[in-house]
């Protein structure tokens, strides 16, 4: 049992409704997921995987799914969970990967009425274990985040974001930080901060620009362009006031990528949603993986509709090509 699990907040783990143990279960695993990649890069044999364009997979995302799936898998045994790398879970895990602990600051939080019944079978995990591959391999530590969403039906209610490298370029900083938040209950482990008012700041893709994610960004008419690795980390730009939205006009996305940043964002008040219709993406079970078009989210305080309207029709031709399953 860990040191700072006490009597009291194993009662809680056991009496809590199941939204509040599913992410504070999943605060403690994505920190065990963050330990285990830094472990692997520690190491220097990063064993990449080519699994197509400017898709790389490492030991590391490997590593960090299993312990990730192993762990919420054997306490909500009858969640549906689905991982970037595959959904099934070897039967050699570590015992040290399998994390049992819960954080006692979300399980103590009130559940709101929407939230407090549902059940396993109501509920859908998205994991993305380590968000930021490409840049992982490259040395942009700061680009990389752990990415656990929780959804109700076809809601993103819950999200955690691990990020590994925090603070890392600061000698002697503490290392890692996990965010949490959870739609209509609360949030956790950072500090809002206010987006720009003098200026639009605009974050997009790093690696996938191409003419119709440049003719997006270019309508919206930015001051700054800032071009990051990681659906994660871009949200977390919206979050911590360094950016005022976030433009991707393409569908190079997945559900895994912004279940988690999309609950975050909408705990606190900003806002993400598809750039054909301007609406939530789905998020049940059966729903396409990709997120086809395209995505478009805003910090607290930004005016949605004003960076939606500005998205040419020519872009919203090209994307709404895709299937509506999508949403």
């Amino acid at each position: 049992m860990s040191p700072n699990i006490t009597l009291t907040s194993l009662k809680m783990a056991s009496t809590s409704p199941l939204i509040l143990r599913v992410v504070a279960t999943s605060v403690v695993v994505a920190n065990r997921a963050g330990e285990i990649i830094r472990d692997i890069m520690s190491k220097g044999d990063l064993g990449i995987v080519e699994k197509g364009k400017n898709d790389l997979q490492t030991e590391a995302d490997r590593s960090a799914q299993c312990s990730i799936i192993a762990s919420l898998s054997s306490q909500f045994p009858g969640v549906k969970i689905i991982g970037e790398e595959g959904d099934s879970v070897s039967s050699d895990v570590p015992s040290d990967w399998n994390v049992t602990d819960s954080d006692p600051s979300v399980l103590a939080l009130k559940c709101p009425d929407n939230l407090k019944s549902v059940k396993e079978d109501e509920l859908v995990i998205w994991v993305d274990p380590l968000d930021g591959t490409s840049e992982y391999t490259q040395g942009l530590l700061d680009h990389v985040t752990v990415l656990i969403g929780v959804a109700v039906g076809n809601k993103a209610v819950g999200g955690v974001i691990h990020q590994p490298y925090y603070n890392y370029l600061k000698e002697g900083a503490p290392l890692g930080r996990t965010i949490w938040g959870i739609i209509g209950c609360g949030w956790g482990g950072f500090t809002i901060g206010s987006a720009p008012k003098d200026r639009r700041v605009i974050t997009t893709t790093r690696s996938h620009l191409d003419a119709t994610v440049q003719s997006a960004l270019d309508a919206m008419t930015p001051d700054e362009v800032l071009r990051v690795g990681g659906a994660g980390h871009k949200v977390m730009l919206l979050l911590e006031g360094k950016a005022n939205a976030y433009v991707f006009a393409s569908g190079g996305c997945k559900k895994w990528d912004t279940c988690a940043p999309e609950a975050i964002l909408h705990a606190i008040g900003g806002k993400l949603t598809d750039m054909v219709q301007g609406e939530s993406y789905h998020y049940h079970a059966e729903v396409e993986h990709r997120n086809s078009r395209g995505v478009l989210a805003t910090a607290p305080g930004e005016d949605h509709s004003w960076y939606f309207s500005r998205i040419p029709e020519s872009v919203r031709q090209l994307l709404s090509g895709s299937s509506t399953s999508s949403r």
